[in-house]
């Protein structure tokens, strides 16, 4: 199924390029989420009328999320959990917790869909450094700290 990319998509293409996907990830995702309409004539013809809109969008959306990952630049966040024999967490430190502790400690608004484990949840006390993709262009990296609960 061939579409037109309302916005940039890593690994399948910038604004306004035509690009051939499957019929699902097309219906289910990128369709519904506005992140492309199907490459029909009055779709392309309404998105050139449209291109300099969505292209200020765009560059207003990449604007915003260096902002953020500038802010973010040099933010350490600590974060405590109940620990048990050898420094193993009981469960873990997953996404969710991360985002809200950066939330909270920088005054940022972090989303759980922005942090990167790339090891996992965390497991154990210590230092970590956790990568956040802000924007398809923009990525920082923030350093966490996983303490014993007193």
């Amino acid at each position: 199924m061939q579409v037109i990319l309302l916005e940039k998509i890593k690994h399948l293409g910038g604004l306004g390029d035509k690009v051939q996907v499957k019929p699902g990830y097309a219906r289910n995702y990128l369709i519904p989420q506005g992140k492309a309409v199907a490459a029909t004539v009055s779709n392309l013809q309404a998105f050139e009328q449209r291109r300099a809109e969505l292209e200020k969008n765009q560059g207003e959306k990449l604007a915003y999320a260096q902002t953020r990952a500038t802010r973010l630049q040099g933010i350490h966040v600590i974060i405590s959990s109940k620990v048990g024999l050898e420094g193993k967490l009981f469960g873990s430190v997953n996404a969710v917790e991360i985002a809200k502790a950066i939330s909270s400690t920088a005054g940022i608004e972090v989303t759980k869909q922005e942090v990167r484990l790339s090891e996992g949840s965390i497991r154990q006390i210590g230092d970590y450094e956790v990568e956040l993709h802000l924007h398809t262009d923009v990525h920082t990296t923030v350093k966490i700290q996983v303490i014993p609960e007193a």
